[in-house]
């Protein structure tokens, strides 16, 4: 799309200090931004070989990955498009069967640059991103069993804390790594937690007879479309994605009431 290196470099980088279970951390830590990983960026960074590997080929990492702000294809301020929610959005969804390759690259061919920025040139192509969006961020993410499963392992994750079993920079470990430490404590809180992740569970939503309300962070997706010589958002000529984003935005700040089912 026109990006320069130095932003595409950013890009390749630009979630390399998640932590295992990625956004689980910010449960166990409270964190309602869900940021713990940019957090720890310039941290995770600096400890690790990619300032020296930028410099053997003449880019230096402060110039590319401690300024985000200015590769504005990598990161917008919601709703708006990037290269980061456009990623994790076709990538996952393809992923788990949700759209098709030959989608996700005609949808891709919509997608142009105005001022520095993504816009799309279609309105059904955003109709299309916003719904495909939704899936993921609602569809998946508020998805009771995986609401369910990542509460679980919160717990756990926050008791392995408190009782200095884990530390923070565990969790720059991979997933087995860290169930591995938590296993090898033989603690059985801990072990108990763990038990009730398994293949038999079930969940399902029951505003009335529930055992667990999680509000996740608010994702919405409004994408600019450059008509004529102008940008409007979609939702100002789009019906289909305003009511989407009415009831994702509902849904979103009144949370998910998961009642969990066990076979």
């Amino acid at each position: 799309m026109g990006g320069s290196v130095e932003e595409q470099i950013a890009g390749l980088l630009h979630d390399v200090s998640h932590t295992a279970f990625s956004h689980v951390i910010d449960f166990a830590l409270g964190n309602e931004k869900e940021d713990y990983h940019e957090k720890i960026y310039q941290k995770v960074v600096m400890g690790s070989e990619i300032p020296g590997i930028l410099e053997k080929y003449g880019y230096h990492y402060k110039d590319i990955l401690i300024d985000d702000p200015k590769w504005t294809l990598l990161e917008q301020p919601a709703p708006l498009l990037c290269a980061d929610r456009v990623d994790y959005t076709l990538r996952d969804m393809y992923r788990y069967d949700q759209i098709s390759l030959e989608e996700a690259r005609e949808f891709l061919n919509d997608l142009i640059v105005h001022n520095g920025r993504m816009h799309l040139d279609k309105i059904v192509a955003a109709e299309w991103f916003v719904e495909t969006y939704y899936k993921e961020v609602i569809g998946f993410f508020m998805d009771p069993l995986n609401i369910y499963g990542n509460h679980v392992l919160s717990k756990t994750l926050k008791l392995a804390m408190d009782k200095q079993i884990l530390t923070l920079d565990d969790f720059l470990k991979t997933d087995q790594e860290v169930i591995s430490i938590i296993k090898s404590s033989k603690d059985p809180r801990l072990e108990n937690l763990l038990s009730q992740i398994h293949d038999h569970v079930g969940a399902k939503e029951d505003q009335t007879n529930y055992d667990i309300h999680i509000k996740n962070k608010v994702r919405l997706i409004d994408p600019p479309i450059l008509l004529g010589e102008g940008t409007v958002m979609a939702s100002e000529v789009s019906r289909k994605v305003k009511v989407m984003g009415e009831n994702a935005l509902k849904k979103s700040v009144k949370g998910i009431y998961v009642k969990v089912v066990s076979n």
